[in-house]
């Protein structure tokens, strides 16, 4: 039996109970003044199912105000099936896949996933990665079209080397743990050595290539270690950045494969969601039932809207 045969993802009854039970653990909570428990459901034919009424401020409230849901004309159980799509897809879902699978239209899908997106957003709550005896690896990769020449040694195409036209990207990994990522495009060193502060705890041991802009800040964790990559050297015992390179490796595979095509305005919701899975992921004994009820965290206090 598949897990996306339980009533929440087939009934819009059990899909709004479920969900309250995750965003009001401790009792309901009136979006509007914050009583809490001094509501009750509305009756009638025409009253939408998970409506509630609050008698301290008199106005009318359901789960999803407040949330990502909010003022969504979908229906709550078809969300809660995308979720667990999006986090059980290790390189994503498309937009026009999104819609197709559950009957929505491709503007919808498209909206809905990028709600989604802002949930599984990190903000910092959970901590700085890594801390006394752990390891951080730092790098940056590049995003965008891809230029090719033929070799007419080798009679094939061949991708040119370069960054032009690309966006950049800084990913901080903790090995054996979660990841961090932004697009830094436009960051200066000095900008990008402050979010490498912020996130991570200076008694880790920082692994990195031998990037220029990285040495300054190396030298305020416990210790920094590089790998040459010119050089063709990928390890030197256990220094070396091959995880934050496999994360890469699946974040391109996903932009390039699934979504194809991403504005730059948009990189860093797509960015949230490939840290929030590999952060969640099988390894770490999280499983996609566990991964959507994570999400569910991070509905809260978020909104986003079309414009």
């Amino acid at each position: 039996m598949s897990v996306l045969d339980e009533k929440r993802f087939h009934d819009e009854k059990a899909a709004y109970e479920w969900v309250e039970a995750h965003v009001w653990p401790d009792g309901r909570i009136c979006p509007h003044c914050g009583t809490v428990g001094d509501s009750a459901a509305l009756q009638g034919k025409s009253t939408r199912v998970g409506v509630y009424k609050c008698y301290s401020c008199r106005k009318p409230f359901t789960v999803k105000v407040g949330t990502i849901f909010e003022a969504s004309h979908i229906k709550l159980h078809v969300w809660l099936q995308a979720m667990f799509l999006l986090c059980g897809s290790k390189k994503g879902m498309s937009a026009n896949q999104l819609g197709r699978t559950l009957g929505i239209t491709l503007k919808s899908a498209w909206f809905l996933a990028h709600r989604i997106r802002l949930a599984m957003a990190d903000d910092g709550s959970s901590g700085p990665l890594g801390g006394d005896g752990k390891v951080i690896e730092a790098d940056e990769t590049y995003m965008g079209p891809r230029e090719y020449r033929f070799d007419g040694d080798r009679g094939e195409w061949v991708g040119i080397q370069g960054t032009g036209g690309k966006v950049r990207i800084l990913s901080l990994v903790e090995r054996g743990g979660r990841v961090r990522s932004i697009p830094a495009s436009g960051l200066s060193p000095a900008q990008v050595n402050m979010h490498i502060l912020k996130n991570t705890s200076l008694k880790s041991r920082l692994h990195t290539d031998e990037a220029a802009t990285l040495k300054r800040v190396g030298k305020q964790f416990a210790k920094h270690e590089t790998v040459n990559h010119s050089k063709e050297e990928y390890a030197r015992g256990d220094v070396t950045t091959n995880t934050v390179e496999g994360y890469f490796s699946v974040f391109k595979r996903g932009m390039r494969g699934t979504y194809q095509q991403c504005g730059t305005n948009h990189l860093h919701r797509y960015l949230s969601e490939f840290d929030f899975r590999y952060s969640n992921r099988a390894a770490l004994d999280i499983t996609d039932v566990a991964r959507a009820e994570k999400l569910m965290q991070g509905v809260i206090g978020r909104r986003l809207t079309y414009r």
